[in-house]
């Protein structure tokens, strides 16, 4: 008779310490924003006065940065949201479509920056550059600030990782407002104002490429970054003696750090179906983060087919 098992592994524990640590999340979002938000109406005010691009291009970066940072904090709330009858994965994929908009509007502000950057280079105005100077160090200190609160959480969360490089970007931006300024008092350069503008707006593409390229891949169901789905066979065919085939295996990330599988099994002996449960349950936690398996047992041979009953893994 056809049977089989499926199973879901759940540590209650670290739900608990994820809800804590998404709280926390939330709180440096809502700081940074409010920081951020603040700075941004300083710099436009700044920039008017002192006729600075540098200024205007950072203000404007902070103008999208706060509306990211909101983005961001809306989307980790959403993430919150149990699942229901229509999502029953819940709503934590909302994070990665967060970082994925994110990550375009980065493209769009380098146009514009870069743009009007390349026009002032050749028309070149008048700055006051003490003004200029003295906004451009706030902005800076801010900043540094945001980005330090955000910084613990970037790496593994693609959400605040989007927020984080908007705020990076800033922190770029008020470097070449800074070194702008000093260029202009000094030197009497008022080339340097749009000139690096230009250049802090081509530094951040490459970030915003990663980004993208990293919340897409997540979109697209891609294998989590840094495993290997031959791995993740191997050690789940030696995980119980009595497995006799892996196949059928998907690995994926629902959203940052919510790692999925998939499998199928074939055992020698089906009476020792719940031991290799059990077993492989515990080799994807505790090898690969893996928290949420679906594992099916097969009867005998795969039901659905021997021709599609192997893993099928990309090209290198």
């Amino acid at each position: 008779m056809n049977h089989a098992h499926s199973h879901a592994h759940h540590d209650h524990a670290h739900d608990h310490a994820h809800e804590a640590g998404v709280g926390g999340r939330e709180r440096k979002l809502l700081f940074a924003f409010v920081l951020t938000a603040g700075m941004m109406l300083v710099e436009a005010a700044g920039g008017w006065w002192s006729g600075s691009l540098a200024l205007l291009a950072d203000a404007g970066h902070m103008l999208v940065d706060a509306a990211a940072l909101l983005l961001a904090l809306f989307a980790a709330r959403m993430a919150r949201r149990p699942a229901d009858a229509r999502r029953t994965y819940g709503y934590g994929r909302i994070e990665v479509l967060a970082g994925f908009v994110n990550a375009l509007t980065q493209f769009v502000l380098v146009g514009l920056i870069a743009y009007e950057a390349i026009d002032r280079i050749f028309k070149p105005v008048e700055i006051l550059s003490g003004v200029m100077f003295c906004v451009a160090v706030a902005g800076l200190l801010v900043n540094l600030i945001v980005l330090r609160s955000l910084h613990d959480h970037a790496h593994d969360d693609v959400n605040i990782g989007a927020a984080s490089l908007h705020v990076l970007g800033d922190l770029l931006g008020s470097v070449g407002a800074v070194l702008a300024a000093l260029a202009v008092r000094w030197l009497g350069w008022n080339w340097a104002d749009p000139a690096l503008s230009l250049l802090v707006s081509l530094l951040i593409l490459n970030s915003a490429w990663q980004l993208l390229r990293r919340s897409t891949h997540i979109l697209l169901e891609g294998v989590p970054e840094g495993m290997d789905p031959r791995e993740v066979e191997t050690a789940l065919r030696a995980a119980d003696t009595s497995i006799r085939d892996v196949h059928h295996l998907h690995v994926w990330q629902l959203a940052s750090g919510s790692r999925m599988a998939t499998l199928h099994l074939e055992l020698h002996q089906q009476d020792d179906g719940a031991r290799v449960l059990a077993a492989v349950n515990r080799t994807l936690l505790e090898r690969f983060g893996i928290r949420h398996a679906t594992v099916q047992i097969d009867p005998g041979h795969c039901p659905d087919g021997s021709p599609g009953c192997h893993t099928q893994h990309p090209p290198h």
